[in-house]
């Protein structure tokens, strides 16, 4: 078969080419992107895009981190955006911006992107320069994020799960947030195949550790709410976030502790109640695990309450949870 692949000789040709792609796109699910490369915001989804010697694409040299946006406000942002310098440094990649230039970038372009709801991912990478394996000649870092408009709602339905054959990642990276997600998205696959949502991962000690991009949690029989320490798995904003709310349901009666520590598997499939906690979720119930019943096999009344007080605190929490976008 002849086969005859085009030439494009001119920025035009290739632009013309790359809008095509989304002239048949009702809504447009990138309403904006920033680029360190460019320079500035882009709101053309052709123009979205990176280059392909930059480090982070061909080698995975690079760290990210997501912020939900809700009713024109970004939740956690500055907790997540600490979080981010923080793997950064672990990967080494220095950034190209004060933190302050970072956050402003951040908020500038969510306002230009007239979204209000849905959430903002942005990466650090060791920047476009050459194929090698050093970074070492990388010009500078690069910044990328994007708005990404997703009309989201409170997760309400229970989900099943697996326990992944899939091997985790050492702490050294688990604990950083870097780009690198083949072990993630191969778990997920995982457990997609078996028919089910996501999988769980158990260290080799034999303790919980956590979903491929969710930390998990447990309610005891005795009413406890645990997660599994943080010490060797990431740190979720999300779930740090829970811990400090979560003791309204201690003072109130309906739970009785609120703790991080190791949680055996067989601790944890004996559990009243089980949850994925997330920024995009919060909460995610689960129901069933490697096809045996969480408890009752519903949705636990205390999972829910925990959802509830996650989801009061995005849609009206502190002003130091909640940074107003100024719309133009």
């Amino acid at each position: 078969m002849d086969l005859s692949v085009p030439v494009f000789s001119s920025s035009d040709e290739v632009l013309k080419k790359l809008q095509e792609k989304w002239s048949s796109v009702k809504k447009q699910p990138y309403p904006a992107m920033y680029s360190s490369v460019f320079g500035g915001i882009i709101l053309d989804p052709a123009l979205m895009v990176i280059p392909i010697d930059d480090h982070m694409v061909h080698r995975g040299h690079g760290v990210f981190d997501t912020a939900m946006l809700m009713d024109g406000h970004l939740y956690e942002l500055d907790t997540h955006l600490d979080r981010f310098l923080r793997s950064a440094s672990q990967a080494k990649i220095s950034s190209p911006f004060p933190r302050s230039t970072l956050r402003t970038i951040l908020i500038q372009m969510t306002s230009a992107s007239q979204c209000r709801k849905g959430s903002l991912r942005y990466w650090l990478s060791a920047g476009p320069g050459d194929f090698l394996l050093s970074p070492s000649g990388c010009s500078e870092p690069a910044f990328y994020a994007v708005v990404i408009d997703d009309d989201y709602s409170q997760c309400k339905d229970g989900v099943k799960v697996i326990t992944s054959t899939v091997p985790m990642k050492s702490p050294l990276f688990a604990t950083m947030k870097n780009v690198n997600y083949l072990p993630n998205v191969l778990s997920k696959m995982e457990a997609e195949e078996k028919g089910t949502f996501a999988s769980i991962w158990v260290d080799d000690e034999g303790y919980i550790a956590e979903g491929p991009n969710v930390n998990v949690a447990f309610i005891t029989k005795d009413k406890e709410l645990v997660l599994p320490s943080f010490d060797k798995i990431l740190g979720g904003c999300t779930a740090k976030r829970l811990l400090a709310l979560a003791p309204k349901l201690v003072e109130n009666g309906r739970l009785g502790s609120v703790s991080t520590r190791d949680i055996t598997l067989g601790e944890a499939k004996d559990s009243a109640e089980m949850m994925f906690i997330g920024s995009g979720l919060p909460i995610l119930p689960i129901i069933e695990w490697d096809e045996q019943h969480v408890g009752d096999g519903m949705v636990g009344e205390l999972t829910m309450a925990l959802s509830d007080l996650l989801w009061e605190d995005m849609l009206s929490g502190p002003e130091t949870q909640r940074v107003r976008v100024p719309y133009v």
